[in-house]
This record gives C-alpha cells, structure tokens and sequence, in this order.
C-alpha cells in the first residue's frame, strides 16, 4: 500500500503482482546482495514502477563485515527495516550506530544511506520516497487528508460510488 496526494486519492486503484522471480537481483564484487523491487539501484531498475511517492524499495543483505552505501534524493525520507543481523549505520553526523534486528533505523535528509554489516552480517529493507507534506486520517484501509474524507468515502462505499472513473 501507498498513501497517495489528495489530487490522486479518489482515482481507480490498481495492484501490481510481482512474483519473486521478476524480481531482479545484483551481487556486488564484495558479496552483498540487492534486490531491487522498486526505483534503481546500480543502474538496475525494479518491476514496480508508476507510484506518486517516486520509491526506492530494496532488499539489502551485506555480507560479514561487508559494507553497503546507496544514493537517495535529497528531500526524500528513507528508512531501512532490518530483519537479519547488526549493522553499524552512519548517522548525518557521520558517526556509525550499531543497529540489530529486529529495528527501524529513520534516516534524516542526505544525498546517501551507508551501513557496515557486523560479524554475522545484516539483512534489511531500505526504502525511500517523496514525501506528501499532506495531513493523514486513516480508518481500517482507508487512507485521507481529513475525518470528513473518511466519513465521506465511508458514506459512497455504502452508496456503491466510492471510485470514480479514470
């Protein structure tokens, strides 16, 4: 799921299914492995593509004592999940911070992302996009901009008008 800007809400939705094996893969000389669901990473572009938010969505496993750095666009949030492991992640300070699975590590605005993996290596989801700068109200799947927009999109479901035509 991707919250969409107000303009962009009330389109059709649509779904991407991507199996695993459409899923492209790089090894790096020094073993770390990537594989690119969404944006582009070594020149290499993911299947999921056409999303307002301009995403990055990589699956990173470094290798023991191995170390991984990717660009991201200035302005845009990114974050990594990590899943595996213990990574040292620098900070905008340029210090390294030890992080172990299971974390969040939220990354403040940069040209890159950098993480050194540990003895056992580290295994973790790096994500980026373009942030909305919209307020968010959410109810169960619905995702909007305000309490009215919810109550609104409640009232067309039952109506059986909730999506408008492309």
């Amino acid at each position: 799921w991707v919250n969409l800007p107000a303009k962009l809400k009330m389109t059709s939705p649509r779904y991407q299914e991507i199996a695993s094996t459409q899923i492209p893969e790089i090894e790096r000389e020094d073993g770390t492995r990537i594989r690119v669901i969404a944006g582009v990473a070594d020149g290499i572009r993911g299947p999921v593509t056409e999303i307002a938010a301009d995403p990055v969505y990589l699956d990173v496993a470094v290798p023991p004592n191995g170390s991984f750095s990717h660009p991201v666009t200035r302005g845009h949030a990114a974050f990594a999940y990590l899943f595996e492991g213990t990574g040292l992640f620098v900070t905008e300070q340029g210090e390294e911070q030890a992080v172990g699975y299971p974390k969040l590590v939220v990354f403040g605005d940069g040209d890159y992302t950098e993480v050194r993996a540990a003895d056992q290596g580290v295994r973790f989801l790096l994500v980026s996009g373009k942030p909305l700068g919209e307020p968010i109200a959410r109810y169960g799947p619905f995702v909007m901009n305000t309490k009215e927009e919810i109550r609104q999109a409640l009232k067309d479901l039952q109506a059986g008008t909730f999506v408008q035509p492309a």
